[in-house]
């Protein structure tokens, strides 16, 4: 069996890689992540030169190897710049989208813990005494605990 493989790889040459690459980034359509893509290039690339140099499928392997590992930076190189800017970059992270914004406590801040209602939501804070109804900042997002000060 892999001797059959070995054969037809040997009889194909250079168009082996060449069928490799085109596959890999053919499954690059249907894999997300841009990983196919950057292994489907190298497999053209060792294509490519085969056409041109005459080495053993051992050395093809190696060369694959290589390219597929210096694609690696390359990748993230490209990922950096194409990465598009979010309209909502604290989307997902709620408490840190409430620092700097300006509170209601709704409870008073006792022994360094206090309450205060943002929309729908009862947050923890944690700060210097405050009566209720003081305005406080929030300072610091520590998970569920709001950090705040009292707003001038």
């Amino acid at each position: 069996m892999m001797a059959s493989i070995q054969t037809t790889i040997v009889a194909l040459g250079p168009w082996a890689w060449i069928i490799a690459g085109a596959i890999l980034l053919a499954l690059e359509l249907v894999v997300p992540g841009a990983f196919m893509m950057w292994l489907g290039i190298a497999a053209a690339l060792v294509g490519a030169i085969s056409l041109a140099v005459d080495w053993s499928w051992q050395w093809q392997c190696v060369a694959f190897a290589a390219f597929a590992i210096a694609s690696i930076p390359l990748f993230r190189r490209f990922a950096l710049k194409v990465e598009p800017q979010s309209e909502a970059p604290l989307l997902n992270r709620r408490t840190e989208a409430l620092i700097g914004r300006v509170f209601t406590l709704e409870k008073p801040i006792v022994d360094g813990v206090g309450t205060v209602r943002i929309d729908d939501t009862i947050w923890r804070v944690r700060g210097p005494e405050c009566p209720a109804g003081s305005r406080v900042r929030v300072t610091r997002a520590d998970g569920a605990n709001l950090a705040v000060e009292p707003a001038s």
